[in-house]
């Protein structure tokens, strides 16, 4: 071995990693392909990006991914003279697997059923490691378009890979595969056209194909999204959607449509019909791919607002230049009119579909909390938003709306009353809600963490209030239940005043409650600030100063309260006691005792005392 050549160690869990790729993904060993093209139509789509504003990194005229099978040597070549790569991004992209999730993935894979473990390969950033299903060794040559310098990465799968010095004539990269034994198949011209039309027939990028001594076209270029509709099968709009997504799922929704007249694009979007292993909260930027007149030109134009993120696919438009800076793109009004054409007819397919609860339950349940964003930060949309939200509710099974709820509103009930928490199971025992339910009004339980901030931007629908019940106790007096005899409420006015003074600052009120039934005490915020969710989110960020100090609200019905009353009216001392409620009502609200070691006691004592 060479002084120049580098040995390095996978990075941590790479060698499990790659077994698992290598035994589990068995049944889908073509898809290596796809993946290994799919990255060359990409290497070549950022170098063409990239020439538009860095001198020297002009593509070559004739570009092509180009692959080549050696049956002799028992090696297959995937070669494009793309953006290539430095020595420092082969070590960090080859050499690291699976930046994003690496125990997540293993875990996934090593769990999931031999028929679903195709569809995790794509999902992790783990595609060009399919290689070694089909190789016992993989070399990568590349050199880095406007550089001099080209390097050799170079690994068995086992654990290690090298680093060398090598040489390129032009920028791009060589993927050379030294075929299995068993993997005779890949190295057939019919075999390999099969498996490039099958996946990748839509690249733009031509790949060719190296038979008898010449090189082939073997795909069509065809650009899908500038076809009608009548020509397009869902089987291929389905390949497609895998293609731009890296996902193996089928679309939920497919939108496909051409826009003429004063503004002219084509586009192809979808709605993925899953949500992906890495989650859309963590991406904030939409990545719909822009084209002009068919070639690529960058994903980071922001097509769609944060909150249709998850949308993928394609617009293609007349009307840019193909030189288009990055800053043209943030200025130019033709942009901007394409932006709000195409949010319009996504919001659009959106309504129209939301009308079938049943599968529209499916798009919710994956990015429904996406979708909520756009209440807090869109204020052109938010109207359009709230007609597609969907929420669970203390009333009725299942997933309902704003526009349902108020249509079960109560005769004279004048607002939409919500429920913030962390947990739908626990917001539905919630003891918040028990005043509520008992008078037969309906909450919406909200568990999102962004249910804690949009109702801030967004506190009305039609024309009613929505409010949080942990600040709408005072709603209630104009629905009070009959009271049966003997379950008239106990005189706290003795009370009350002891447990201020004993608690002192730790509550901003005590007061009689109209909402408790079964509980016997419970915390609400004050009539004005934020509600205790939002409050929990400030203490948890280390900005709960100034939220103000919860309300402190007794079950006057309630055998406990009524025995505390009783020993207050006889002038027992209940600053004990006190304390205990208080942290009895943080404990019932989700939330941990003010000081843990003390409640134990307390309540150890007060059961040795019973007992």
């Amino acid at each position: 071995m060479s002084e120049t050549v580098e040995r390095h160690a996978f990075g941590a869990e790479v060698g499990r990693l790659l077994d698992l790729v290598v035994h589990a993904l068995y049944s889908e060993r073509e898809i290596f392909l796809r993946e290994l093209v799919a990255n060359a139509a990409d290497a070549v789509d950022r170098r063409r990006f990239a020439a538009q504003t860095e001198a020297g990194l002009a593509l070559p005229p004739d570009v092509k991914v180009r692959i080549r099978a050696d049956k002799d040597a028992r090696t297959l070549t995937v070669s494009d003279p793309g953006i290539g790569m430095t020595k420092d991004e082969l070590a960090q992209n080859l050499g690291t697997i699976a930046r994003s999730g690496t125990r997540a993935f293993s875990q996934s894979l090593a769990d999931a059923k031999p028929d679903e473990r195709p569809s995790l390969i794509g999902q992790f950033g783990v595609g060009f490691y399919s290689a070694f299903m089909v190789a016992d060794r993989v070399e990568v040559t590349s050199r880095r378009a406007g550089s001099d310098e080209a390097w050799t990465w170079a690994s068995e799968g086992q654990g290690e890979y090298t680093l060398a010095p090598a040489t390129r004539d032009e920028p791009g990269t060589d993927i050379v595969l030294h075929v299995k034994a068993d993997a005779d198949e890949f190295l057939e011209p019919m075999r390999i056209e099969h498996i490039v039309r099958k996946w990748a027939d839509h690249i733009t990028v031509p790949v060719t194909l190296a038979r008898e001594g010449e090189e082939e076209t073997i795909t069509r270029g065809t650009a899908l999204w500038r076809k009608s509709k009548a020509e397009v099968t869902e089987e291929a709009y389905t390949e497609f959607y895998r293609h731009v997504s890296h996902a193996f799922d089928a679309p939920w929704a497919t939108l496909h449509w051409r826009a003429e007249g004063s503004l002219e694009f084509s586009a192809l979007l979808f709605v993925p019909g899953m949500k992906p292993f890495l989650a859309v909260e963590e991406e904030r930027e939409s990545r719909v791919r822009l084209h002009v007149r068919r070639m690529f030109i960058t994903d980071e134009a922001g097509l769609l607002p944060s909150w249709l993120r998850f949308v993928k696919g394609v617009v293609d438009t007349e009307d840019l230049p193909l030189n288009v800076s990055r800053e043209m793109l943030q200025a130019t009004p033709v942009l901007a009119r394409i932006r709000r054409a195409v949010t319009a007819k996504v919001i659009g397919e959106l309504k129209s579909r939301a009308k079938d609860a049943e599968t529209y339950a499916t798009f919710w349940e994956a990015f429904g909390p996406v979708l909520k964003e756009g209440l807090y930060e869109d204020v052109e949309h938010r109207d359009d938003i709230a007609a597609l939200l969907r929420f669970r509710s203390s009333a009725v099974e299942g997933w309902t709306s704003f526009a349902d709820y108020v249509s079960r509103m109560k005769p004279g009930q004048e607002a939409i009353y919500v429920l913030v928490g962390d947990d739908t199971k626990a917001l539905a025992a919630s003891a918040q809600i028990e005043g509520f339910k008992a008078r037969g009004i309906e909450v919406l339980l909200l568990a999102d963490h962004v249910d804690a901030f949009w109702p801030e931007r967004f506190d009305t629908f039609d024309g009613k209030p929505i409010r949080s019940v942990t600040q709408s106790a005072d709603d209630l007096s104009a629905f009070e239940p009959e009271v049966a005899p003997g379950d008239e409420p106990a005189d706290l006015s003795g009370l009350v005043p002891k447990l201020k003074e004993a608690l002192g600052d730790a509550v901003s009120e005590v007061r009689e409650s109209r909402r408790l039934v079964d509980s016997a005490v419970l915390l609400a915020a004050p009539a004005h600030g934020p509600d205790l969710q939002m409050q929990r989110l400030l203490r948890r960020a280390g900005r709960g100063l100034g939220a103000g100090q919860p309300v402190l609200e007794l079950n006057p019905r309630h055998p406990l309260v009524r025995r505390l009353a009783e020993r207050a009216g006889a002038g027992e001392e209940v600053g004990e006691a006190a304390q205990t409620l208080l942290d009895l009502a943080h404990v019932q609200g989700g939330d941990p005792p003010r000081d843990p070691v003390a409640f134990a006691r307390r309540v150890a004592a007060a059961l040795a005392r019973k007992g």
